[in-house]
């Protein structure tokens, strides 16, 4: 009895050891995606939207991924129904239909969420991407913010010093900017360094408030983060249509939809349709100290491409203003001390249009990914 008992707590320890190895691996990936989606989505559309010849629609873009965005969703709902279309069409048709003011709940958060992805177009259209990466930290500003008043939850001492912080390195880097606007954004017409200030301001105020109506429509909700996404797309391609008609339609019209679509165009739109849904997986294993270290290295790493791809310029009032920025981003995601009150929502709007409260995930995504013993404390 003696040797079974110390043979099965050998296997525990061994699988134990597993687990935690597995775990270990899964945070460098979660780190890896989150770093990769949040540098390389802001780089790609400066890219595509500076380079000579005729530019793509924004706003036929944003209706694009919403579409790739709800065909992914539904394509997952099918497979988790073990591809069941009868079985899946009824449980759609009653999810969005029959419980139809649930569903328009989702009305004000998309119709925000696309006013912000179409701002994010213009914004980075207007801004040196660097510039952009460090002045969208705001959206942290705005969310806790919203939080506070919205949702009545409290701050640590320790995230208002890194607002103030987070404020004040925005503020330099404006500063630094208006002094010294990077030649490509003073010397080119068609593009205005106030507008895109404007636009990534309007675009932080709208982040923060719909991701905090999001989270205060939808607590205590069981829905599946897919329904989510699903209800939030259809949403989305209807407003998106309706942009694109009142902005672009004319042009549109005659020129045709697809309009100066190229195979980076593609790029762009597939990572922000599925870069959004990919960061959703991969942030059950990523805690908040995780997805701030993330942040704050995909800002390094837009600076440091922005050199090579765009000639942007490093002095030593960017480089304060970005290191206050990254160190409040660091300070915001730190957990509070025991015993203190719950923390404000981190800023899960971000990118990109597809964040969604941790709660309505969790169950969902346990069919597609690893089971691990000891899972990641959510945001």
């Amino acid at each position: 009895m003696t040797a079974e008992r110390h043979s099965q707590a050998a296997e525990e320890k061994a699988v134990s050891r597993g687990q935690s190895e597995v775990n270990r691996k899964l945070k460098y990936i979660s780190l890896a995606v989150l770093v990769v989606q949040n540098a390389s989505l802001i780089l790609s559309i400066r890219y595509v939207r500076t380079l000579p010849g005729d530019r793509f629609f924004a706003t036929s873009a944003v209706v694009m991924a919403e579409v790739l965005k709800v065909l992914t969703c539904l394509l997952i709902i099918l497979l988790q129904k073990r591809c069941n279309v009868k079985q899946t069409l009824l449980f759609l048709v009653d999810s969005i239909v029959f419980q139809y003011k649930d569903t328009l709940k989702l009305a004000v958060p998309s119709l925000i969420y696309t006013l912000q992805n179409n701002l994010q177009y213009i914004a980075i259209s207007n801004l040196p991407a660097a510039t952009f990466q460090v002045t969208y930290q705001l959206k942290i500003l705005t969310t806790a913010l919203f939080s506070v008043l919205m949702l009545r939850k409290s701050l640590s001492r320790v995230q208002w010093v890194s607002l103030l912080l987070l404020f004040a390195g925005v503020a330099i880097v404006q500063v630094q900017q208006e002094g010294k606007k990077e030649a490509s954004v003073s010397d080119s017409s068609n593009q205005n360094y106030t507008v895109g200030l404007v636009a990534v301001v309007i675009s932080c105020l709208s982040s923060g408030f719909a991701g905090v109506y999001f989270e205060k429509i939808l607590k205590g909700s069981s829905a599946s983060v897919w329904v989510r996404n699903v209800q939030l797309g259809i949403f989305g391609t209807a407003l998106g249509m309706l942009g694109l008609w009142w902005n672009d339609g004319a042009a549109i019209a005659e020129r045709g939809f697809l309009f100066g679509y190229t195979d980076m165009v593609w790029c762009v739109i597939f990572n922000q349709a599925f870069g959004g849904l990919l960061v959703a997986v991969v942030v059950k294993y990523a805690d908040n100290i995780l997805k701030g270290f993330a942040t704050s290295f995909s800002i390094i790493v837009s600076t440091v491409m922005s050199i090579y791809l765009f000639g942007f310029h490093v002095d030593l009032l960017f480089t304060a203003g970005a290191g206050l920025v990254i160190g409040a981003v660091y300070m915001y995601s730190l957990p509070k001390a025991a015993g203190g009150s719950s923390s404000s929502s981190s800023s899960s709007s971000s990118s990109s249009s597809s964040a969604l409260p941790r709660t309505a995930a969790g169950a969902e995504m346990e069919a597609f990914l690893p089971k691990c013993a000891a899972k990641e404390k959510g945001s």
